[in-house]
């Protein structure tokens, strides 16, 4: 029992926990185990909480993530908070900005994906403006108004992260991950792109919901963890042997299989029964 949640008070306990073995820590949901804890990273880590980028950056690993996806995900909150920011900041017109947004995507799906970005940083903001053009078919509001000293290494990055086919993270699970991000700002603006290139990379309506689901989540534990000031090297050791535990299931879980494959191929015997129950 880890000690955080030992202190949840009672009537709050038995949903807060249904909610969180049921959609997080489920491995039937449309969205892997994986994913969800990188959406988990991603929120946690632009919050930003400590214990929940401790935790998230736990259980993605031990559900396979790589240093290059868990890196992506923090990148792509960055991201997401940098755009978000330009966007409010300007006081994007949200009619404008939707209308830009869907010709973009309507742009994307006549025109073939490259299959990797264009090489190398654009020399300056009008080399970066010819390449947002061609990439998008149009230049958005918001990034006509970026100054035009950052505008290059902006692009850069952005193209070269979220745009990239060839990166650890899949095109629709980056967009997934800005979405969460975008929810729990909130970034009205970030929400639609999101939306929009998440279902243009093959999301679903469950996948959709279940990443904004997960943001949600996190902004919960995170509330709680930090509200009721939970002790930090607790929690570490807590998650620790959460972690420990999970391994250890999972190495008797991957050992299952082999034992009834040994047992099949044992010859016909009284004992057999005997030896496959052992």
């Amino acid at each position: 029992m880890p000690g955080f949640l030992g202190k949840v008070p009672e009537h709050g306990l038995p949903g807060a926990w249904q909610e969180f073995k049921s959609l997080q820590l489920s491995p039937t949901t449309a969205l892997p185990c994986k994913v969800k804890e990188l959406i988990g990273l991603a929120v946690a880590a632009q919050v930003p909480c400590k214990y929940c980028v401790q935790a998230h950056t736990q259980f993605a690993r031990v559900n396979g993530a790589s240093e290059a996806e868990t890196g992506e995900a923090v990148l792509m909150a960055a991201l997401t908070r940098h755009w978000s920011t330009m966007a409010n900041g300007f006081q994007t017109d949200a009619a404008v900005f939707k209308a830009e947004i869907a010709k973009l995507i309507a742009h994307l799906k006549k025109s073939a994906p490259a299959a990797t970005p264009p090489a190398g940083t654009p020399r300056d903001a009008k080399a970066a403006l010819q390449e947002i053009q061609q990439a998008f078919g149009a230049v958005p509001e918001f990034m006509r108004k970026f100054p035009a000293e950052g505008l290059a290494g902006a692009w850069q990055e952005l193209r070269d992260v979220e745009l990239n086919p060839t990166t650890a993270l899949s095109g629709k699970y980056k967009s997934l991950i800005g979405l969460a991000v975008a929810s729990q700002i909130p970034c009205q603006f970030c929400v639609i792109a999101d939306t929009e290139f998440a279902k243009l990379e093959g999301a679903s309506e469950r996948e959709i919901a279940e990443a904004i689901a997960m943001a949600a989540l996190t902004r919960h534990w995170s509330t709680y963890l930090n509200g009721m000031q939970i002790d930090e090297a607790g929690f570490k050791r807590d998650i620790d042997r959460l972690v420990r535990g999970a391994k250890k299931q999972a190495a008797a879980s991957a050992a299952k299989p082999a034992r009834a494959a040994r047992s099949a191929s044992l010859p016909a015997s009284p004992a057999r029964h005997s030896l496959a129950q052992a």
